[in-house]
């Protein structure tokens, strides 16, 4: 998996996984679904820490994006994403259609990020790309 994230100027790039597809649309171009294994997820609850919260409370009183969050809610995501990906592959899966996240607070200090989608076995598709036509 790509856990680490790719060198970047200031903030973290992350890599998508490249041995599972991964894809918010309930379909890939190009191949076709050979099995629905089920729902897949990856859960991650992560504290901002105390000095994230203080460096993060006084940018706030100017206003404006806080990075501290945003950079921790990349992170979280992409982990998320990665757990999920681990999941849907220990469940004999190549490939996560449908993806989604949720995300909540708990405490007032701890974030929970969920990834959730449908885990599937695709396979790829040799039938001609039909044209689509919108009436």
């Amino acid at each position: 998996m790509s856990g680490n994230p790719l060198s970047s100027s200031s903030t973290a790039v992350y890599a998508p996984p490249t041995d599972c597809i991964v894809v918010t649309t309930p379909y890939v171009p190009g191949y076709r679904v050979a099995k629905v294994v089920g729902t897949t997820f990856g859960l991650i609850v992560r504290s901002r820490g105390l000095g994230r919260n203080i460096v993060a409370g006084l940018r706030s009183l100017g206003g404006g994006e806080i990075k501290e969050y945003t950079q921790l809610l990349e992170q979280v995501r992409h982990e998320a994403l990665e757990r999920l990906t681990a999941h849907a592959k220990s469940l004999g899966a190549n490939a996560v259609l449908s993806v989604g996240f949720d995300t909540s607070e708990m405490s007032d200090i701890m974030t929970e990020v969920l990834a959730y989608g449908t885990a599937v076995v695709v396979e790829p598709d040799a039938a001609p790309a039909q044209p689509v036509s919108l009436r």
